[in-house]
């Protein structure tokens, strides 16, 4: 099982490394577009996309108790809950608001009710009072069900994107966007200043992709540290 896990793992790293390479070139936009959306669908649940069968997102979560993926093991800084959300708000902001132009996907569906918190910011810089009261307090359930309706957007967003739009900057109304709808905090700004400075295809690769995998990555660590 663990020698299948380290294959799937480097197979992503290598997707990421083959993405970056398509996503600068026009003549290969339809291969960048099912490489991401592959590999998109393995940092995931399965239930997100149904087209991969395995999913690093699901490898966390197998046979994980809730108090583990609530835990913050001694000398870390997040849960494996923490990360989850963390990244589905990253990704919910970056493809939502910046890349489409469109309303989240967490001002819909009264997702901040069902996952029973009010925090809406992308958690960039929060301390370790607010990681442990999140960790404690979200629903679990909830949570995958909305990283799963912020995938299969993120999905449709791709799907409608066009060749010469990969290069296109970051509308400045759009970042202003960002700030005034409180998905990031002030102290956080510089998170906004990155992506100003990237275009769609960055933003295809970070946070649409690498991000996730950065911080699952850093789950299963967590999942496999003894407090």
């Amino acid at each position: 099982m663990k020698d299948g896990l380290e294959a799937n793992r480097k197979l992503c790293l290598k997707q990421q490394t083959e993405l970056r390479n398509k996503l600068l070139s026009a003549d290969h936009y339809q291969e960048a577009c099912q490489l991401f959306f592959k590999q998109h669908a393995m940092l995931h649940s399965i239930k997100m996309a149904q087209t991969e069968p395995w999913s690093l997102e699901d490898e966390v979560f197998d046979a994980l108790s809730d108090e583990k993926a609530r835990c913050i093991p001694c000398n870390s800084e997040h849960s494996i809950i923490w990360n989850i959300w963390h990244i589905a708000r990253i990704e919910d902001v970056a493809m939502n608001l910046l890349v489409a132009g469109s309303r989240q996907v967490l001002n819909q569906a009264n997702w901040l009710k069902q996952m029973k918190i009010k925090v809406r910011d992308t958690g960039s810089t929060m301390d370790t009072e607010g990681v442990v009261d999140l960790s404690n307090k979200i629903d679990i359930v909830a949570l995958r069900a909305y990283r799963v309706a912020v995938g299969r957007r993120t999905r449709d967003i791709v799907n409608q994107l066009q060749p010469e739009e990969l290069k296109h900057k970051i509308d400045p109304a759009r970042l202003d966007r960002v700030r005034k709808e409180g998905a990031v905090v002030e102290a956080a700004s510089g998170i906004i200043d990155y992506w100003g400075k990237r275009n769609i295809a960055g933003l295809l690769l970070m946070p649409a992709t690498r991000h996730n995998l950065v911080h699952l990555n850093e789950s299963l660590r967590l999942k496999e540290r003894r407090n």
